[in-house]
């Protein structure tokens, strides 16, 4: 097939859409949005802009929840897209539009929850919520004003909506969980299941409690 030479702005092929809870240095909680997330066994890599507010608290805690959307949620988290946690706004954010939210949970029509083993809230509607901790923090890139920032967590523990399981199992149903997709800076979601890989095997022979069991 033919294909040509491109030069994309951004390269958000097709990657979920995850909600990171965070603490404040007053206590409250700071939600960011981000899209630059994988997992691999019992770690989550993010990939966040090194000056925001949600690595500055992790810096401090070295505690997050990393909350799965699905695609019913897309409205909520474009409502809090634009907002940050910093307060005063670095004035590279104000100039690309973003604005001071206190109370993102408020303004995204989001519930706080609390977590199990580590202090930031989790968030009620997400249909997966993974509590973690930091294990290593990487720079990314020469951006002199926001360096990328790769964060790497480890899952501690691992909430899920109970429609999304298989009943007296440890597994996500993969039919009824439908993970918010972030491609090329628009939302997609309700994705068609094609089939599955040689290593899904079956709820009743796959490892109990793997993160990648389907």
């Amino acid at each position: 097939m033919d294909s040509l030479v491109i030069n994309p702005s951004i390269l958000y092929f097709g990657t979920p859409v995850a909600l990171i809870t965070t603490v404040q240095p007053d206590g409250s909680a700071n939600i960011s949005p981000m899209s630059s997330a994988w997992a691999l066994d019992d770690r989550v890599v993010l990939g966040l802009g090194g000056c925001g507010q949600c690595v500055a608290n992790l810096r401090r805690l070295g505690e997050c929840v990393i909350n799965l959307p699905d695609a019913t949620l897309w409205q909520r988290v474009e409502a809090i897209a634009g907002t940050t946690g910093s307060h005063p706004v670095p004035e590279y954010k104000r100039a690309m539009g973003y604005r001071f939210e206190p109370d993102k949970f408020a303004r995204a029509g989001l519930t706080a929850t609390p977590s199990q083993v580590v202090t930031p809230p989790r968030i009620a509607e997400c249909p997966l919520q993974l509590e973690a901790r930091v294990v290593a923090m990487h720079v990314c890139g020469d951006d002199p004003i926001d360096p990328t920032l790769i964060v790497e967590t480890r899952v501690e523990r691992v909430h899920a909506h109970a429609g999304i399981v298989v009943p007296g199992t440890q597994h996500v149903d993969v039919a009824a969980w439908s993970p918010l997709l972030y491609v090329f800076r628009h939302y997609f979601g309700e994705a068609r299941r094609l089939g599955q890989t040689f290593r899904a095997g079956s709820p009743e022979s796959a490892g109990a409690g793997r993160l990648d069991a389907g």
